[in-house]
């Protein structure tokens, strides 16, 4: 499997360690070489966030505990105050971690005390390194503890202790890190799941791998180069040839989802975009929505969408025959039986390009079936909550397994996942993760999800494939929310027609790239 040029490398444990042994075995770089340029971009993070006081560098007995030794090691010859601990015994050593322990200057690691941390300067974690799994026992979930507890700075070694590296996984106490110096390549732990939450900033360090190195196939951290990928809109094409796109949701009570899913895919440059919504709510989606075309569909006595009004969105997404629209299902729907009914029959036209919120997705299994089988592309957009209620997990099982998750849910519906969260996730079934940027409080407002469906709705009409255009999607998302919070004033006052107005400072414009239109 090969990355996408568009996605940098997140590398996970198994690809690190080959990494290290091309370095080695094909390069000649001596294990020693490539653990000092290790320990001195752990002693140069220290040095960036440092307060005054002693550094306190906490290791254990492996590689990750040896980065630790070499750090100290610099950073006592630079002048700083330095104590090592050592919570367990370091009589065990071998190899580089034992020559750089013997290489120490100045006092031994002394036994770990939690009073000893107390005043520190910062503190450094080289306890656990990245082929850590499970949870913390003891000892040193309180040393741990203790780190946490002490309010300086602490700096990681390659990962914080407690998280897993390959997943971001955290299944008990992790370190909280303010710097996480990592080798050679991110790590996906770092950006993924409840990881990246305790990573803090990130600083990758060149430890001397030379480059054609087997390389991350996994996963990777979607760059600007994603917008590149959208194709441009030809200066004679028609509108159709633009992009179509025909949002159906929306119910009396729910108006607003389908028209932000719709404002957003006319802003994310589809030709023509079209509305299916209940009857009762037809007038008043017109009255908003003065450039796309409204149709009423048959409705139950609540205002919700019935089957009946599914023939009618599978006929007007028809052209000359022919599937010719890309529907973008769910914003704004629940689940009562007339409204499943719709959404089932309108996935059971399966030559379509779909894009479904999780909304649209009944909580059994059929559904998944149903997307499995489909033969047009499919994209789910999908937060924790409606993961959980597709696969029959938990909320919180999905919150902290998040890449598992959308795995599974990929593999099970043969859809590309596009799921929600910190730092949204994109997986295709049997290939990459596109981890994207979600740093940004803007999001927490309601409908951004539903900018997104519109927006990834847009890209897919263009004839983008479901995979870079969910990856688009959450890119340009989460830069025109960057940019709109600029432009309110915060975060905090943010809303979600404020991404929609910033997507085109946000987009490609047709004349920087050449158009794929012919």
């Amino acid at each position: 499997m090969t990355l996408p040029e568009w996605l940098d490398p997140l590398y996970g444990p198994d690809e690190m360690r080959a990494a290290d042994r091309f370095a080695m075995e094909q390069r000649g770089i001596f294990e020693l070489e490539l653990a000092e340029k290790a320990g001195a971009g752990l002693a140069s993070a220290v040095e960036a966030v440092a307060e005054p006081g002693p550094i306190r560098i906490v290791v254990g007995p492996g590689n990750n505990g040896g980065d630790g030794l070499i750090a100290a090691r610099l950073l006592r010859k630079a002048g700083y105050v330095v104590d090592v601990h050592a919570p367990l015994p370091l009589d065990g050593l071998e190899g580089v971690p034992r020559t750089n322990l013997d290489r120490l200057p100045g006092p031994a690691p002394q036994t770990f005390d939690v009073a000893l941390l107390r005043d520190s300067g910062a503190i450094v974690d080289a306890l656990l390194g990245t082929g850590f799994e499970g949870a913390v026992g003891e000892p040193l979930d309180e040393v741990i503890a203790a780190i946490n507890a002490q309010g300086a700075p602490v700096v990681a070694a390659d990962v914080p202790s407690g998280v897993n590296a390959a997943t971001g996984e955290v299944e008990g106490p992790a370190v909280e890190a303010t710097v996480t110096s990592t080798n050679h390549a991110p790590k996906i732990g770092l950006y993924v799941g409840r990881g990246a939450r305790h990573a803090g900033s990130v600083r990758t360090v060149d430890i001397g791998i030379p480059p054609g190195d087997p390389g991350a196939s996994l996963a990777g951290l979607t760059s600007r180069r994603v917008m590149q990928t959208i194709p441009a809109r030809s200066r004679r094409g028609s509108k159709l040839e633009a992009g179509t796109v025909l949002v159906a949701g929306g119910a009396r009570n729910s108006i607003g989802a389908p028209s932000l899913a719709a404002l957003a895919a006319m802003r994310g440059g589809a030709g023509r975009v079209r509305l299916a919504v209940p009857t009762s709510t037809a007038t008043v989606v017109s009255s908003r929505m003065l450039e796309a075309l409204v149709h009423g569909l048959q409705e139950d006595r609540n205002g919700c969408h019935t089957e009946d009004g599914a023939e009618t969105v599978v006929r007007l997404a028809m052209r000359n025959g022919a599937p010719a629209e890309t529907i973008v299902l769910g914003p704004g729907m629940g689940n009562s039986p007339g409204e499943v009914s719709f959404a089932r029959a309108i996935r059971r036209a399966d030559a379509f390009p779909l894009v479904t919120t999780a909304d649209a997705l009944s909580a059994t299994g059929e559904a998944l079936e149903e997307l499995a089988g489909r033969s047009g592309h499919t994209v789910i957009v999908a937060g924790p909550d409606g993961t959980a209620r597709l696969l029959g997990e938990d909320p919180a099982r999905v919150e902290g397994h998040r890449l598992a998750a959308a795995r599974t849910l990929a593999d099970r519906s043969k859809s590309v996942v596009l799921l929600e969260g910190d730092n949204p996730i994109v997986v295709s079934p049997g290939g990459p993760c596109a981890v994207g940027p979600g740093d940004t409080g803007a999001l927490a407002t309601n409908g951004t999800t539903d900018v997104l469906a519109g927006l990834v709705g847009a890209l897919l009409s263009k004839g983008l494939e479901p995979f870079p255009a969910a990856a688009a999607g959450v890119f340009a998302r989460a830069e025109a929310g960057k940019r709109a919070s600029r432009h309110v004033g915060g975060a905090d006052y943010t809303i979600a027609s404020d991404f929609i107005d910033a997507l085109p400072e946000t987009l490609p414009r047709s004349m920087d790239l050449p158009s794929r239109t012919t």
